[in-house]
């Protein structure tokens, strides 16, 4: 969503949007969860945005960890010191919110989130794998904001959703620059925060005095008025948009391009097709595994490769005309193919090999995470997950290559071997996550 406005000017007041209240018929917000997950875009969004949030969760006893993408360098660009400072002024402000706040800065350029989407990505989905994703509510600057870099960081979040996790966003700009008839509170959550939370946050707030008070000149880039809108006794957050669109790419849908093709996507005369499946192949650990599950065997020519590898190869796809053509190709006992709709369908026992590629950007979120569940339960504990998938977006699909194995890490389920990243697909060795989360790279620990 794209929005022209300027900091500098007054905005709708907070006396409109108290009078109108287009918040009073929202739902509250759930807090029915394990974890709590902030994400910035800049230092101060956490605060604002989502301050009360923080503290509530403290006060519960639900871990919160935050994440903060850039350090808010453009706010004033003049100022050399001026990220060192914001992200001493952000540990200031958790720290009036509650005591041991685990915060990570990414240091990711202000201004610069649509061009370091992968790395956006990553880091989200590394900090929201810290913990089961199924039982995290992970709050981001909302994607309809206004703002190109909230924007992109609620967008990488809402890629999560595959994973489990419980998104909402938070408004910050738009108390700014739209009115109480303009927007739509249907999809609105509340939470109504203790006076003494409403206190804590008021300090948090003035802790980032670069944002709050004029420099060289400039206004203060929350002026009083836009300050006024995070001193309410709720927050608001928005839910996710639903993934009830009917799917593109169905069983017949399949049936019928396998049926029309020869060789489907270039799977046999394209360079591309066969230097990827040589590193996929490359890319295992060991030379040889008890069971592998190929999840999408199409029309078999990297089960032909998997059975000199395995003793046993369970090849699994939705089409057919697919698996007529791979038992064509591979007549072997050690292989049995089977006909199923992943992931509703499952392939019974263990594997210590489970291969999944090109397949699970078809999913919708909910979908991706029954699989990732289902493949945690059937990965052997020293088992190997591979995954390959294109990157580009798929038309039809809700999910692209980068989305899936954010989902992967972000699941908790799984911990990251290996990554070979081109411009064109990624490839990664996944094995299960250990009973305790794996250490993070944390900047700062508050309290």
């Amino acid at each position: 969503m794209s929005v022209v406005f300027d900091h500098r000017e007054p905005g709708t007041a907070e006396e409109h949007w108290q009078a109108a209240a287009p918040w009073s018929r929202a739902s509250p917000l759930s807090f029915d969860v394990d974890r709590v997950v902030i994400v910035a875009a800049h230092p101060d969004d956490e605060t604002l945005g989502a301050g009360g949030l923080i503290a509530t969760a403290h006060a519960h006893g639900i871990p919160v960890s935050v994440l903060v993408l850039t350090d808010g360098e453009a706010s004033h660009p003049d100022t050399p010191s001026l990220a060192e400072a914001r992200r001493a002024e952000t540990l200031a402000a958790l720290a009036a919110l509650g005591e041991r706040i685990t915060v990570r800065f990414a240091g990711l350029p202000d201004g610069g989130l649509r061009e370091h989407r992968t790395e956006v990505r990553a880091a989200i989905a590394d900090v929201v794998g810290e913990g089961p994703a199924a039982r995290t509510l992970v709050a981001v600057p909302w994607w309809g904001d206004g703002h190109r870099d909230h924007r992109i960081a609620g967008e990488a979040a809402l890629a999560l959703r595959a994973s489990g996790a419980d998104v909402v966003g938070y408004p910050i700009w738009m108390w700014h620059w739209s009115s109480p008839d303009a927007v739509d509170g249907r999809a609105w959550r509340t939470l109504e925060l203790q006076p003494d939370v409403v206190d804590a946050k008021r300090r948090a707030i003035a802790a980032h005095r670069s944002q709050l008070e004029s420099a060289g000149g400039a206004p203060p880039i929350i002026h009083a008025g836009m300050r006024s809108h995070f001193e309410r006794t709720h927050e608001v957050f928005v839910t996710a948009p639903r993934d009830d669109e009917p799917p593109v790419h169905t069983a017949d849908w399949f049936e019928g391009f396998y049926r029309r093709h020869d060789d489907p996507w270039g799977f046999e005369s394209r360079w591309y097709e066969r230097r990827k499946r040589a590193l996929l192949l490359a890319t295992l650990t060991r030379p040889h595994y008890a069971r592998a599950i190929e999840l999408g065997c199409a029309t078999g020519l990297l089960t032909a490769e998997l059975v000199r590898r395995a003793d046993r190869v369970t090849a699994v796809d939705v089409s057919e005309e697919a698996l007529r053509r791979a038992r064509a190709r591979v007549d072997d006992p050690r292989v049995t193919f089977v006909r199923g709709e992943l992931p509703d369908w499952w392939p019974d026992g263990e594997a210590d090999l489970i291969v999944l590629s090109e397949i699970a950007y078809y999913w919708r979120p909910d979908e991706l995470v029954r699989a990732l569940t289902r493949i945690a339960a059937t990965l052997s504990p020293d088992g190997e997950l591979v995954a390959c998938h294109w990157r580009p977006a798929i038309e039809g699909c809700a999910l692209d290559g980068d989305d899936v194995h954010a989902a992967i890490v972000a699941s908790g389920l799984f911990r990251r071997g290996s990554t070979h990243l081109e411009d064109e697909f990624v490839l990664e060795v996944f094995r299960p996550a250990s009973a305790s989360p794996p250490p993070g790279r944390v900047q700062g620990d508050v309290g």
